[in-house]
């Protein structure tokens, strides 16, 4: 059912992600004598109080709205609580591939420059926050799945 616990961790995880195209990775890095924001869709330079796009990262992009989408399907699949345990193992580890991905992005454009925690973005710990919902979600469907079993014990 759609009601349940696990979708609201399902979609909260799906915001979550979706909340990278919003918040930058990393933000007020001096690159090359540029002050720059790394976001998972580019690099931007900050002019004059703008952003200016310097590099694209059209992958990680297209990533990142897959990744978002993942855990909207797993909703949908609420009849096969098997299928949706499954695809909560698979979001995992994708995310945590996700997670190495951009962390090896935005360690190739800083470069030799050691970000301090004041120049990383809320964007570098979404992942994890998306991950944590998963489990959570996972768990609750887990306890559905018992509680199945157990009734079907009963009849």
């Amino acid at each position: 059912m759609l009601q349940r616990i696990q979708s609201i961790y399902l979609l909260a995880a799906s915001i979550v992600m979706f909340g990278l195209f919003l918040f930058p990775l990393a933000h007020n890095i001096y690159v090359d004598g540029k002050l720059v924001n790394v976001s998972v869709t580019g690099v931007y330079e900050i002019v004059n109080g703008q952003d200016k796009l310097l590099e694209t990262f059209t992958a990680l992009t297209v990533a990142t709205a897959i990744i978002g989408l993942v855990p909207l399907a797993v909703i949908f699949m609420y009849k096969n609580r098997k299928k949706q345990i499954n695809f909560c193992y698979i979001a995992i580890l994708a995310l945590i591939g996700y997670s190495f991905w951009m962390a090896q992005t935005v360690k190739k454009v800083v470069g030799a420059i050691t970000l301090e925690y004041k120049n990383m973005g809320v964007g570098l710990f979404l992942t994890s926050l998306s991950i944590i919902l998963i489990i959570f979600a996972f768990k609750a469907i887990q306890r559905d799945e018992k509680l199945v079993k157990s009734a079907d014990r009963l009849r």
